[in-house]
């Protein structure tokens, strides 16, 4: 079945760096459009990044764009999310996401935290 893992979030200063990995199984990775979403608390869940099937066209939310990249790996059937100059406000849990088929899956969630 299908299967989105994120990992790599974690407790990280203003202005530092994190990378967030999503590892992909059950179904065939290089076909599929690939993003990333993020929930802060008490807030809706907002679209981050996307990544076409070879990675060749990447797009962004105006909050994130020129501090955040995206980018996929599709031998090891993984997605990434290099997140620099981090904020406070990019404080969330960062979802890794695929529409395949009909159904929107999602993985489980990473938390980052950025505080001093």
């Amino acid at each position: 079945q299908v299967q989105l893992v994120e990992s790599g979030g974690g407790l990280v200063q203003p202005g530092g760096s994190l990378r967030l990995s999503c590892a992909a199984s059950g179904f065939t990775f290089s076909t599929y459009t690939m993003r990333w979403y993020r929930q802060a608390p008490g807030k809706e869940r907002e679209w981050v990044a996307g990544i076409s099937t070879t990675g060749g066209t990447t797009n962004y939310a105006d909050s994130v764009k020129g501090r955040f990249t995206i980018s996929r790996d599709n031998y090891k059937n993984t997605m990434y999310l290099q997140m620099t100059s981090l904020q406070p406000e990019d404080t969330a849990v960062y979802y890794c996401n695929s529409l395949i088929g009909i159904r929107d899956y999602w993985g489980q969630g990473t938390q980052v935290t950025v505080s001093s």
